[in-house]
């Protein structure tokens, strides 16, 4: 579960062009008669750890009662798997129905590579949460449909904030940071673990604020760091960066945050669900100290903003089998299964009214409610270069921390980021 979110988090590496043909018909790729798909086989990739082995046996079973068809399960690493699916797309018999991470679907379908699924949105996708569907759509376009997401939360030392005297979790901002101060008044704990390069954190601040990182300049985009509302974005994560010793010019993986909060003297940091089993790996005796809260925004109303990571499901434009392929994302997508998926593996499924499947898991039960509130990075092909080493945000927030205004901050790093905004697709 770790690797998938890291990587469907992250775009690596840029993509070569597509070609897409292909359609419907020919080959093995009929439509369906009296005896339904009889005969033919749906090559679907899925990446290592999004779907549990009694989802697909579960799910190829009704496939195959429903249309007549077997499907092939693929799983593929997430190591590589750009290039490989870029030049799988390129060839004649591509898999017909592959996950893609959230914020790599635009460059895909930018090439060709995916086939147009407003059909298939028309159909099943009306109640799609809207958040969780924008990175399925390209230029106004349907190219994926939603699968699974995730995103932050805060994770907190139920020891420390007793021994602060703190009885309930914050609701919003300014609690949050009233907690964390009374954390530091009261205790000999660091009150938040909040490196300075924790940079997706503060994408949901931005998003919080309904700030974003590009805009539009003529026909090409360049940074909107400069922006007000990314300022704002980045006086708030300033703010509770003061009351953390971590280093301002690392991430939150050097060193891994959840081995540093493993040691019991720190009171909050702000992470994946999934970071709760570093610590606990690091310290087996924290794990009955961990508590799960959403991260508060500026009204108890609205949850803060965060970065939403995850996968859609696509279908190959090469693809012969592309009606058959709809079939399948019509059960796979189901609330059947959907739910299913959701249940087993702790993800926020892609409509709220599924947001019951995960009852019972902390984690999961306190990222939800900021799924309808989430974003991403820019849906735009250009944004990958952006994140490659070393990421130009992160550079902006430690000239920040170090005490450069966000307005000087945002010009020391406006050439890199716009040098990489233009580089060729």
């Amino acid at each position: 579960m770790k690797r998938k979110l890291i990587a469907a988090i992250g775009v690596a590496g840029m993509l070569f062009s597509v070609a897409a043909c292909g359609g419907d018909d020919g080959g093995d790729g009929k439509k369906a008669g009296a005896d339904g798909y009889a005969g033919q086989t749906l090559t679907v990739w899925v990446m290592d750890g999004s779907s549990p082995d009694q989802w697909q046996k579960d799910l190829a079973a009704e496939f195959e009662k429903k249309t007549k068809a077997k499907v092939k399960f693929e799983v593929q690493q997430w190591n590589g798997i750009q290039q490989k699916l870029t030049t799988a797309l390129s060839e004649e018999n591509p898999p017909d129905v592959f996950e893609i991470g959230n914020t790599q679907t635009p460059a895909y379908a930018k090439t060709g590579g995916l086939a147009d699924l407003a059909d298939l949105k028309e159909e099943i996708g009306a109640d799609w949460t809207e958040s969780l569907n924008e990175s399925s759509v390209f230029e106004g376009k349907q190219y994926a449909a939603p699968w699974y997401f995730a995103n932050r939360v805060v994770l907190y030392n139920k020891k420390v904030w007793a021994d602060a005297g703190l009885k309930d979790t914050p609701k919003t901002r300014d609690e949050f940071y009233a907690a964390l101060k009374t954390i530091g008044e009261k205790t000999d704990a660091e009150p938040i673990y909040l490196p300075g390069q924790n940079w997706y954190h503060f994408v949901g601040l931005v998003i919080g604020e309904g700030g974003e990182l590009v805009k539009k300049d003529g026909d090409k985009y360049v940074s909107n760091l400069d922006d007000p509302k990314v300022a704002a974005a980045t006086e708030t994560y300033k703010k509770f960066q003061a009351l953390s010793e971590a280093p301002k010019d690392k991430d939150e993986a050097t060193p891994q945050q959840g081995e540093v909060f493993a040691k019991g003297n720190v009171g909050a940091f702000i992470g994946m669900g999934w970071e709760a089993g570093i610590a606990v790996e690091a310290n087996p005796a924290i794990e009955k100290e961990i508590g799960y809260f959403t991260i508060p925004g500026a009204t108890a109303d609205k949850p803060e903003g965060v970065f939403l990571g995850g996968s859609n499901l696509a279908v190959a434009a090469g693809s012969q089998k592309q009606e058959l392929a709809k079939e399948f994302l019509k059960l796979a997508l189901s609330d059947k299964f959907e739910g299913q998926l959701a249940k087993e593996n702790g993800v926020i499924p892609n409509k709220e009214s599924l947001q019951v499947n995960l009852k019972g898991n902390a984690p999961a039960e306190a990222a939800a409610p900021a799924a309808a509130v989430g974003g991403t990075t820019p849906l735009i092909p250009e944004w990958a270069a952006v994140e490659n080493d070393p990421n130009p945000i992160k550079t902006y927030l430690t000239a920040v921390l170090n005490g450069k205004s966000p307005a000087a901050a945002a010009k020391q790093v406006e050439g890199e980021f716009n040098k990489r905004l233009a580089q060729q697709q």
